[in-house]
């Protein structure tokens, strides 16, 4: 979603330069395409968990630099910034987007995270400029590597995409009808079901209330097939799995839910809970460094992992969770986001129009 939003407006600012997004061969439909003016091509690379992004990324690298002649890098997340130190030595010029501490992820083992780990060096030490989506992270970063301080940015991800959105509930009910679920009688949480998500604290607290009828959790499994056993074990007839959605759909479910809930104990800047706000729905938060950095009212957290807390703030009205909009969406504007990104770009490119710049997904 951030490169969906991001990269055309780029594109916009910058008609001059070619922009090409380099994506996984299992992610996208063709292996060229286009969308909005971006080129994006999709990649080979090794299968399975530990070997996916690094392998990816290295090829992307080296298609960027010898087959674009691409001029310019931008990597988004700390794993693919391993390669950092090889598109500097290519010739390139790197910014890196720094989207989350993703070694504080449970999926990880120890040599992974340490991986991890020295991806965000690599992106501190060897990038032009580093973007962070959090306030946080960004002083965070700024504290650990003070030689680098003045080379670290923070810019959010954004949430207007959401807005004016026909999607309530006097409109478009097909998605509704389908998991049999009626308007602003639900919970709703968006996200993979993985760990670090928190997911069996929204289902055990949601199991002992009466209302709303439904608890709707929308995401894939990712690799994590024994967590997803173990949800499903705690979950009882009215929680319902919908696995991923295309964007369409969580629009809908999102504009007609009761409340959406993100209970993660990681998170970079949650897109789910920026979309969710977006669209009118009310937020209840856990209350990590990441969502307090949101900025919502302190009665949209409750304390991270606690069941009992949980319950309690879903026992209460919803609507006392309710997100004013027209402020939110001002600190959260994709125009503005991608304006002070595209300075960034004028800053670091060769020349300011005509270059050949990439973007390497994670």
């Amino acid at each position: 979603m951030h490169c969906e939003q991001l990269i055309p407006r780029l594109k916009k600012r910058r008609p001059e330069d070619q922009f090409t997004v380099i994506g996984r061969r299992s992610h996208c439909p063709k292996d060229i395409s286009e969308f909005d003016g971006v080129q994006i091509v999709a990649l080979a690379h090794a299968r399975g968990k530990y070997l996916e992004t690094i392998s990816h990324t290295l090829i992307g690298v080296l298609y960027a630099r010898f087959r674009l002649h691409a001029e310019f890098i931008h990597i988004h997340a700390i794993g693919p910034a391993l390669v950092a130190p090889l598109a500097k030595m290519l010739g390139m010029r790197v910014l890196v987007t720094h989207h989350g501490a993703d070694y504080n992820r449970a999926r990880w083992n120890a040599f992974a995270k340490a991986v991890l780990h020295a991806g965000e060096f690599c992106a501190v030490h060897f990038a032009d400029h580093i973007i962070s989506v959090s306030p946080s992270a960004a002083d965070s970063l700024r504290r650990r590597y003070r030689v680098r301080s003045s080379c670290i940015s923070f810019i959010p991800n954004g949430s207007t995409h959401m807005a004016g959105s026909d999607s309530g509930c006097d409109m478009n009910q097909s998605v509704l009808s389908r998991y049999g679920l009626n308007c602003r009688d639900y919970i709703i949480t968006v996200g993979r079901l993985v760990p670090e998500k928190g997911l069996e604290t929204i289902i055990q607290a949601f199991r002992d209330i009466p209302r709303p009828s439904n608890l709707v959790l929308v995401g894939g499994a990712s690799s994590e097939d024994r967590y997803v056993e173990y949800l499903r074990r705690e979950a009882n007839e009215r929680v319902i799995f919908t696995g991923a959605l295309n964007p369409a759909d969580i629009r809908v479910l999102l504009a007609n839910a009761g409340l959406f809930v993100l209970a993660s104990r990681h998170e970079g800047l949650a897109i789910a809970a920026l979309e969710a706000a977006a669209s009118g729905c009310p937020v209840l938060l856990s209350d990590i460094q990441a969502n307090l950095d949101l900025g919502l009212p302190a009665t949209s957290y409750f304390k991270s992992g606690d069941v009992d807390d949980l319950r309690r703030k879903l026992s209460a009205p919803h609507q006392t969770y309710s997100v004013p909009s027209t402020n939110f969406l001002r600190n959260y504007d994709w125009d503005k986001i991608s304006d002070e990104t595209n300075a960034i770009y004028e800053a670091l490119a060769r020349r300011p129009a005509g270059s050949a710049l990439s973007a390497l997904i994670p």
